[in-house]
């Protein structure tokens, strides 16, 4: 099955689906051109908005994609923190001059329609974030033509995805920015993500699957990296932000670089579940106060996230970004994928001379 995948895309290069307009239809096209494979996130779209976007990729690139979907959580034992944080965010509502979101908004993200439109109209790869789909749904999708990945942060994580009957599993590592995509989001573990590399080896120990390695990845020295510790495949996000294609907002991708923002940290503030972001104010001031609510504090602070953004105020808005952020390449996306190719083939060559595999 490492081939089934693998043979898709000529560069063992895979663009992370990064949700909330980042990665757009002509983002996923050029890599997909360029050899890697690109993914589309349906995250935060509406499943006739998804369909859309597959529509204008299709109309973009005759190569291989994927699609990824956000598993439906569980529901809130205790909504009184939300409450508790609607009221420290009072101030940010104000100053934004806007009012803070519904947390009753939904929880599946319309994964059932999403679901029906891909299983109508297969696409060539689908991965699932936050969670298992039932083996019905991988089954369902496998017949329609269509491999299924599905990430996990734990190798106790990647089993549950290889009984699940899944195709490959993404190996989430600490380090890599957004959302961590792991499978019960209990926050007494806050803290504890595993390194991407210790991560690799302890599922290829732990299934059969094919791996596909993401966290903190910028550089083809370090695709060569994952790939001998097992991986068949890396999957970088933040090395793409900056990409001319990427749609994210122009201070997104400046602060990757800015000497304001140092540091990232794993933080609930934006969202309610952890997510490595750029430490900018509203982290500072609100991130130890967030409560483990996904998606109702998502739905809360969207309104200020979108006003903070129309303001050109950074600091209120989630700058996501993995640690490896500083070493991010104004390249157009099809540019730095066949860099990456040349990086990844020339370390290669260097490894098995004995040499500098940088």
């Amino acid at each position: 099955m490492s081939s089934a995948l693998t043979d898709l895309f000529p560069h063992p290069i895979v663009q992370a689906p990064m949700a909330g307009g980042v990665s757009v239809p002509q983002l996923v096209a050029a890599v997909s051109e360029a050899g890697g494979l690109g993914f589309l996130a349906a995250g935060y779209k509406t499943a006739d908005g998804m369909y859309q976007e597959i529509k204008q990729l299709r109309g973009l690139t005759s190569r291989p994609f994927g699609v990824n979907v956000f598993v439906p959580q569980p529901e809130l034992s205790e909504s009184g923190a939300v409450d508790v944080y609607a009221h420290q965010l009072a101030g940010e509502a104000a100053w934004y001059e806007t009012e803070l979101g519904d947390p009753d908004s939904g929880r599946d993200d319309g994964y059932d329609a999403k679901l029906a439109v891909l299983l109508d109209n297969p696409v060539p790869v689908v991965s699932f974030h936050f969670g298992v789909p039932g083996r019905d749904v991988l089954d369902r999708l496998r017949r329609a033509g269509t491999l299924t990945l599905v990430t996990a942060t734990t190798a106790e994580e990647a089993r549950a995805v290889e009984r699940a009957g899944a195709d490959a599993v993404i190996a989430q590592g600490v380090e890599a920015g957004g959302h961590q995509g792991t499978h019960r989001d209990l926050p007494e573990n806050d803290g504890s993500g595993i390194g991407l590399l210790s991560l690799v080896a302890q599922i290829r120990e732990a299934v059969s699957l094919p791996v596909v390695a993401a966290g903190g990845i910028m550089r083809g020295g370090q695709i060569a990296a994952v790939l001998a510790a097992g991986a068949s495949a890396a999957q970088l996000g933040t090395a793409f932000l900056a990409t001319p294609e990427s749609g994210a907002h122009a201070l997104h991708k400046q602060a990757l670089t800015n000497p304001l923002y140092a540091r990232t940290e794993l933080t609930r503030a934006f969202s309610g579940r952890p997510a490595r972001v750029l430490v900018n104010r509203f982290v500072r001031e609100h991130g130890p106060y967030a409560p483990a609510a996904y998606p109702e504090v998502n739905h809360l602070t969207s309104p200020l996230r979108k006003a903070a953004a129309k303001a050109g105020d950074a600091q209120g808005m989630s700058l996501f970004a993995g640690q490896g952020h500083r070493l991010v390449r104004e390249l157009p996306a099809g540019e730095l994928v066949e860099l990456l190719a040349a990086e990844l083939a020339a370390a290669r060559t260097a490894l098995s001379a004995g040499g500098d595999a940088r």
